[in-house]
């Protein structure tokens, strides 16, 4: 089962043709986008004390809640 926290484990290796998320998330932190990734879903999933792509945190429920609350937008999908 796959998750999107696991997008945010470095050294992916994706085969010719696939998008590479690293690369994605990378791009996203040297323009001084801020990505974090669910604290809770890391735990579930084994990942909470594995390092992470440089730039990437491990964050909460209330960020995430702060985050929309202060959003002129919300995207879902």
């Amino acid at each position: 089962m796959a998750d999107a926290v696991t997008c945010a484990l470095p050294n992916q290796n994706t085969p010719q043709g696939y998008y590479n998320i690293e690369r994605m998330l990378r791009s996203v932190v040297s323009k001084g986008g801020l990505v974090k990734a669910c604290g809770t879903c890391a735990a579930a999933r084994g990942l909470k004390d594995l390092t992470l792509i440089e730039g990437v945190e491990i964050s909460t429920m209330s960020q995430l809640t702060q985050w929309t609350v202060e959003s002129d937008k919300v995207l879902t999908f």
